[in-house]
């Protein structure tokens, strides 16, 4: 389990070949007068502020108890609340939440359908989606930590291949 959850620090599951160039960082006043569809860097905002399909935070379990009963997590399809720690610095294509206890669970967008703002760190969110646990090849490993911005060292450490618990989203929305 200890295992497990080490590698829930880096990232997983998203299309790397689609991650693209880094662009310049969106600010929180780039958002600010944005309108139902309109687009920034890529990011395109729904009718409800959110990204993706319209979701409302009704029913949202914290990721905490999602992450204390792993056998509960591996196939769960719903709501999960948490507190973004850091989003792909290239296009915003994922994002982990904070899984409490120094954990982390990755988050990558259906279909690579829609991104979010590469600030996303710190704010609370709702996603809703399909979580399951998968093993992360090392190359996948190694490039998601380059998008997170990870020294060449500590990129050269991943050295195996892991299992962590995943999220593909449907849609998110940004709660505080």
């Amino acid at each position: 389990m200890k295992k497990l959850w080490m590698v829930l620090m880096v990232a997983t599951a998203v299309s790397l070949s689609a991650c693209g160039e880094k662009k310049d960082k969106p600010t929180d006043e780039d958002y600010d007068d944005l309108t139902q569809t309109e687009q920034v860097e890529g990011v395109e905002v729904n009718e409800a502020g959110g990204y993706g399909k319209v979701i409302s935070t009704e029913g949202a379990i914290e990721l905490a108890s999602l992450v204390a009963d792993m056998e509960k997590a591996d196939g769960f399809s719903g709501k999960v609340k948490g507190t973004v720690v850091a989003s792909c610095q290239n296009k915003g294509c994922w994002m982990t939440l904070d899984g409490g206890d120094g954990n982390t669970m990755m988050v990558s967008f259906k279909d690579y359908g829609f991104f979010v703002p590469m600030d996303m760190a710190g704010k609370e969110v709702v996603i809703e989606g399909t979580a399951e646990i998968k093993e992360v090849s090392v190359e996948e490993l190694r490039h998601l930590a380059e998008d997170a911005g990870k020294s060449a060292a500590e990129i050269e450490a991943i050295t195996a291949a892991k299992e962590e618990l995943s999220f593909v989203a449907d849609g998110v929305m940004v709660v505080g």
